[in-house]
């Protein structure tokens, strides 16, 4: 699949507009990391995954597990517009008796996992990945972690596993925008340097800037990094990013825009879209 880069960033501000509409309507959501995450999705979703409604029930379609499931909002809109379901399904988000709950579920068409216990997203995907290579598929797995999740030990016992299984088949992402609920990673929860410490435990570890698209498609178009490796993408991300005033913020962790904050996001976006056009 290969998608033109101006149609990929055009995407990315059209993703963060669908964003904070459904967010903002819903009065519930983890705004921040959704908009820090989304440019990954779009490259993921418009570029790299071999997978698509079509094809979602073939034992050979490429699998994407999102471990940071708190950030479902993403993913949503990403999925609306792959077509696996009507985007005014978002309308329900967070709404009694809607499977567009505040996390993925499997209810809702083009999940793979329901995911948003933290730490078991890359236990799950080297699971995944591992029944490819006993099943000899040759799809591939991709998962999305966030740095705050990765002092859960449960990260490490899979990272030990992909390694030791040579894994090559899956690749993990780490959304490291540096801040989560509670503050700063580094504050929180030290887990620095991340790269050394996966490359211990046997993988091969790129760094990307996680809101470049082209660096993105690029990185992803190598994967695998080595043969009989596990992949690591640390992709540097800014909480909120497309957003000014919520840049770097942590309380748009999962704050909500009031009317006022949601039309000055809305005019930053529509600019930037015209930015695109000019």
């Amino acid at each position: 699949m290969m998608t033109d880069i101006q149609v990929l960033k055009r995407k990315s501000v059209e993703y963060r507009q669908k964003i904070l509409k459904y967010i903002v309507n819903a009065k519930a959501g983890h705004t921040g990391g959704s908009l820090s995450c989304i440019d990954i999705l779009n490259v993921l979703y418009n570029h790299t995954l071999q997978v698509s409604p079509d094809t979602f029930q073939s034992p050979d379609r490429d699998r994407y597990i999102q471990s940071k499931g708190h950030t479902v909002e993403a993913l949503f809109v990403v999925l609306a517009d792959q077509g696996f379901f009507p985007e005014s399904d978002l309308e329900t988000l967070c709404q009694y008796q809607s499977h567009y709950i505040g996390h993925p579920t499997r209810k809702v068409a083009g999940v793979e996992q329901n995911t948003g216990g933290l730490g078991h997203g890359l236990s799950l995907s080297v699971g995944t990945a591992l029944a490819a290579k006993m099943d000899e598929k040759a799809y591939r797995v991709f998962t999305l972690l966030g740095d705050g999740e990765l002092p859960e030990g449960s990260n490490w016992e899979a990272a030990l596993s992909a390694a030791h299984y040579k894994l090559d088949n899956l690749c993990a992402i780490i959304d490291k925008n540096s801040l989560q609920i509670s503050g700063s990673t580094s504050d929180v929860m030290n887990t620095d340097p991340l790269d050394k410490k996966f490359e211990a435990f046997g993988w091969e570890v790129r760094h990307v800037d996680g809101h470049d698209l082209e660096q993105l498609k690029n990185t992803f178009d190598q994967v695998p990094f080595q043969s009989g490796k596990p992949s690591l993408v640390i992709a540097h991300t800014v909480k909120g990013k497309g957003v000014s005033y919520m840049e770097n913020q942590l309380k748009w962790h999962h704050g909500v825009p009031d009317q006022e904050q949601y039309s000055n996001a809305v005019e930053e976006l529509k600019l930037a879209l015209e930015a695109l056009s000019a």
